[in-house]
């Protein structure tokens, strides 16, 4: 809980500052491509943000955030052209959790996505994979799926279904299986 002198009471008698209640000091390095913000806490974490110089748009052409925001703790989405974080959103998006037109990500949606659960509006690519294109171990593709479970049109799979299906076990108008 807190106190009034601005410390957060954690167990029994340890007292630490709350930092969102204090004006945060941040490192600034001051590059030819843009700028870097860091902070490092009583803990030993750090908090980077990069942010270039270029804009596209409204937006930085490029956009790093590493680590959470000691300004609000909580993690900072990055957004830019190319967004590089955690969470990222931008044209050209990496991380964790990504939504862009290129998405690389754990979990990615974009037009084309590559990652574990890649949601691609034209290609997709990873363990589950949905687009027109998709391979995958689990591939769901409008036109073409490629993958150990395959769908689609044209379903090339272990188990595919489609109109035209090619696998170990494969179900359709037009089927080619063992």
């Amino acid at each position: 809980y807190y106190h009034l002198d601005r410390s957060v009471r954690i167990g029994k008698g340890y007292k630490m500052k709350n930092l969102l209640l204090e004006e945060v000091e941040y490192k600034i390095t001051e590059t030819k491509r843009g700028v870097w913000k860091s902070f490092a806490y009583e803990n030993g974490r750090t908090y980077h943000e990069f942010v270039s110089h270029k804009m596209v748009g409204s937006m930085p052409f490029v956009h790093i955030t590493l680590g959470k925001c000691p300004e609000t703790g909580k993690r900072k989405t990055a957004k830019g052209f190319i967004a590089i974080g955690l969470r990222a959103m931008g044209v050209v998006s990496i991380g964790l959790f990504a939504i862009g037109v290129i998405s690389v990500a754990l979990i990615g949606a974009g037009i084309i996505s590559i990652g574990e659960v890649a949601i691609g509006a034209l290609f997709g690519l990873g363990q589950l994979a949905t687009g027109v294109v998709a391979i995958g171990q689990f591939a769901i593709g409008f036109y073409l799926g490629i993958g150990q479970f395959a769908a689609g049109y044209i379903a090339i799979g272990q188990m595919a279904i489609g109109k035209y299906a090619l696998g170990q076990l494969a179900f359709g108008e037009h089927v080619y299986s063992m």
